[in-house]
């Protein structure tokens, strides 16, 4: 089962570009979809059923995993079983006919304009400060992802014209306009920050952590809960946070739809949607709270 499992891995890399985070989150779903395999005395995948990948999913609702969980488990265990079938390896595809779960549209919690000034207002004094007002300022004025704020190269800065180039989920490429400030921190940062906190390394990531070395998306989700405990915001927030409020607070402001769609990366329309809805639902709750009659 394992040599089955390592040949889609290496498909899913190659046929569909997918992000190392992604690959390795199929590879955790099957993995774990194996132990439960084997605990049924299921040794070969010809003789999984649609039954058995139902009980499968059953048990792992009965854990207690939310419903995004299982809808991501299915998603990942159908492409495999297609792959399965597709290769001939077994005679049958045990995920047909199994419904995906619908997804429950929950609304992301985002930061006020005046929250995110909070955040980014650093008096900048020592190498650290300005690094971490850097890529704070670069995240609200892009809507990276983290792990496309991490993996940034110099090579993908275009400072001079203010604007980023990178390959983001899927390898899709995405040239993404930088403002004034969040080039000025930037380049603040290259300047002078960085070549104090790199040492003598000799890498070209831009973003690095006191040894010199590139900052993981640990560092900086603790960083950033940091920053907020500092200023005394008491949301729970992250990295994403951050993305959220830059399509939030542009569609407030009257962007266009698509063009934030193309800022952030996503492939559909409908994800970023999601978006006008929470504008709506923030002018709905100023309404309510300002008219004297609603």
């Amino acid at each position: 089962m394992i040599n089955e499992r390592q040949d889609f891995i290496q498909y899913i890399k190659i046929e569909r570009g997918l992000s190392d985070n992604t690959i390795e989150s199929y590879q955790r779903d099957l993995i774990q979809y194996e132990v439960f395999l084997t605990s049924q005395q299921i040794k070969q995948w010809e003789d999984v059923s649609r039954e058995v990948l139902l009980m499968y999913l059953y048990d792992i609702k009965d854990a207690g995993k939310s419903e995004a969980t299982i809808q991501r488990v299915l998603s990942t265990l159908r492409l495999f079983h297609q792959f399965l079938k597709r290769e001939n390896r077994v005679s049958h595809d045990a995920s047909l006919h199994i419904d995906t779960p619908k997804k429950r549209q929950t609304l992301p919690e985002v930061l006020s304009v005046s929250e995110v000034e909070q955040l980014l207002d650093i008096d900048v004094t020592t190498p650290l400060e300005s690094r971490t007002k850097a890529m704070l300022e670069l995240m609200y004025a892009t809507g990276l992802r983290v792990s496309e704020c991490i993996g940034l190269s110099l090579n993908d800065l275009h400072l001079d014209i203010g604007f980023i180039r990178l390959i983001g989920k899927g390898n899709k490429e995405r040239i993404i306009p930088l403002g004034e400030v969040a080039t000025e921190a930037v380049s603040e940062y290259i300047a002078h920050a960085r070549l104090v906190l790199i040492k003598n390394k000799q890498h070209h990531t831009l973003f690095v952590n006191h040894h010199g070395n590139p900052l993981s998306r640990q560092g900086f989700f603790k960083l950033i809960k940091q920053r907020a405990k500092d200023v005394g915001i008491k949301k729970d927030i992250s990295p994403h946070k951050l993305r959220h409020s830059f399509a939030t607070h542009l569609l407030e402001n009257g962007a266009d739809l698509r063009a934030v769609q193309e800022m952030l990366g996503h492939s559909d329309i409908s994800t970023t949607q999601i978006y006008t809805h929470v504008t709506k639902k923030r002018l709905q709750t100023i309404y309510q709270t300002y008219h004297p009659r609603a």
